[in-house]
């Protein structure tokens, strides 16, 4: 399996939100998404409209692991989102494929996970960015939190679901960059 990073820097992460905007209101939500909820791809990809209208906060029940997670819709993406999804259905996926799919059943699905990895790793070639996937996003949510207040890792830990400090820094990158620093020191 191939290791993936987290966006480490805040300048990348700023344009590639710019370059996303941009292009697709769709791509630069689900990016915006994931930085701000550490949610995972198969989640975030389950997200209807009835789950955001008019609401600041977002309940989901984990895919993976069926545990029920709330986390704040960030104020930054709120206006945008309540605009991107004004004439939508509130049974209507956020994150819809624009595929035309000939099977009824198949229709008003949310894109697909290689979607969401072609796309993020797209933008994130324009910045010079290596090793992105789909859990680039889950990881720059952590990284940053981390890297704000290194307090928050008893949160991660909980929001990761796990039970080590040491799987979470390696997790978010953050065992390798403290690695570096120590040579670096010498």
């Amino acid at each position: 399996m191939k290791v993936v990073q987290p966006i480490r820097d805040q300048a990348a992460i700023d344009g590639i939100k710019y370059y996303l905007r941009i292009r697709s209101m769709r791509d630069y939500l689900f990016f915006c998404f994931g930085i701000y909820s550490g949610l995972r791809v198969s989640d975030l990809l389950r997200l209807q409209v009835k789950m955001v209208r008019g609401k600041t906060h977002v309940q989901i029940t984990e895919k993976k692991n069926v545990h029920d997670k709330q986390f704040i819709i960030h104020p930054s993406i709120r206006e945008d989102l309540e605009h991107y999804i004004k004439n939508m259905k509130d049974d209507d996926f956020i994150f819809p494929s624009r595929q035309i799919k000939t099977k009824e059943r198949l229709r008003k699905q949310p894109f697909h996970r290689s979607t969401a990895y072609r796309m993020l790793n797209k933008a994130a070639r324009r910045f010079g960015l290596r090793q992105i996937g789909c859990h680039t996003l889950r990881k720059t949510w952590g990284y940053q939190l981390y890297v704000r207040d290194p307090r928050n890792i008893a949160l991660l830990m909980k929001m990761y679901g796990h039970r080590d400090s040491m799987i979470t820094l390696d997790y978010i990158g953050m065992t390798q960059d403290l690695m570096d620093e120590a040579i670096m020191g010498l």
